[in-house]
């Protein structure tokens, strides 16, 4: 059973964290383009993401858990590093993927949408997507290193 929540854990991972690292630090392209309907959709896609990363955290506590049929001991715990700081980034990034992206995203909407320009906004989402991505990316290296562990 072990191994079928670890690969459920990477599957959720590679298919709700992968495009809402995709969908963070590809949004400025919208604004650079002046493209409304670009900047609804990556404001869509990155609320839908960010949400969809819950479950990568949610399994990622069962899995925990779970005694590991390698080491024969919990898969981890609060008080490893790598278990702790893992979740303290992804709180991080999706309170920057909610609240610096998608707001930045709307309001870029609007004023496309009311011929306003937008060049203001480009830099701030653009900057918190790319700290998204090195922030999930620091939580890969983690989880693959597992320092504490």
């Amino acid at each position: 059973m072990f191994k079928v929540i670890l690969a459920l854990h990477v599957l959720l991972a590679v298919f709700a964290v992968g495009p809402l690292v995709h969908a963070v630090t590809t949004a400025g392209r919208g604004l650079r383009t002046a493209d409304a309907s670009a900047t609804a959709a990556s404001a869509r896609m990155v609320r839908m993401y960010t949400a969809a990363s819950v479950l990568v955290v949610v399994v990622g506590f069962g899995l925990m858990s779970m005694k590991s049929p390698y080491t024969h001991k919990p898969a981890g715990s609060f008080g490893q590093t790598w278990v702790w700081l893992s979740l303290v980034l992804w709180v991080v990034a999706a309170a920057a993927a909610i609240g610096l992206v998608t707001p930045g995203l709307d309001k870029a909407t609007q004023r496309i949408g009311a011929g306003e320009p937008v060049k203001e906004l480009t830099a701030r989402v653009a900057a918190s997507g790319g700290v998204i991505g090195v922030l999930f990316a620091a939580i890969v290296v983690l989880m693959v290193y597992r320092p504490g562990a």
